[in-house]
C-alpha cells in the first residue's frame, strides 16, 4: 500500500518567508520540508535526477518575484521535464500581492495548480495536502 503523505519543497527567496512556511507547514502534519532560495537549484536537482522522488507527491510552494529565476521561469524550464517526473510533483505560488497579470498567465501553465496570497496558512496547507493525495489517488 502506497503511503500519501506528501513532502514539501519551499522555494522563496526570503530566509524569513522560508522558515514560516516550513514552520505553518509542520505545524500542520508531519511533513517533510526543504526550502529553497534559488529555483534554479531545484530545477538543477530536478534535471540532473539528483533529487530522490518517493512514490508520494512532493508538493512545491514557490513564490512568484525572486531574482535570478523567478516563480514563472521555475515552471517554464519544469515543464520541460519528463512528464514521469512532472508527475510526481503539484506546483502552488504564492507571492504578496496578487495581480491580474499574474492571474492571467497561470493558465497558460498546466503545472501550477493555484496562486495563493502569502502569508501561508495551515488552511492553505491542508488543501495543498489534499489536492495531492487526490491526485495520488486518481492515478493509482
Amino acid at each position: 500500500m502506497q503511503n500519501t503523505i506528501p513532502s514539501f519543497i519551499i522555494i522563496d527567496d526570503s530566509k524569513l518567508d522560508c522558515f514560516i512556511a516550513e514552520r505553518i507547514i509542520q505545524s500542520t502534519g508531519n511533513y517533510a520540508v526543504q526550502t529553497f532560495m534559488e529555483a534554479t537549484k531545484v530545477i538543477d536537482l530536478l534535471k540532473n535526477h539528483s533529487y530522490l522522488v518517493s512514490e508520494n507527491k512532493t508538493v512545491i510552494v514557490l513564490d512568484i518575484q525572486m531574482p535570478i529565476m523567478n516563480g514563472f521561469g521555475f515552471v517554464e524550464e519544469f515543464e520541460k521535464l519528463h512528464q514521469s517526473t512532472k508527475d510526481r510533483f503539484e506546483i502552488f505560488m504564492i507571492t504578496s500581492s496578487i495581480n491580474d497579470s499574474d492571474l492571467n498567465r497561470i493558465v497558460n501553465y498546466p503545472s501550477i495548480n493555484s496562486i495563493q496570497c502569502k502569508p501561508l496558512t495551515k488552511v492553505m496547507v491542508s488543501r495543498m495536502v489534499d489536492q495531492a493525495i487526490s491526485f495520488l489517488s486518481n492515478s493509482a
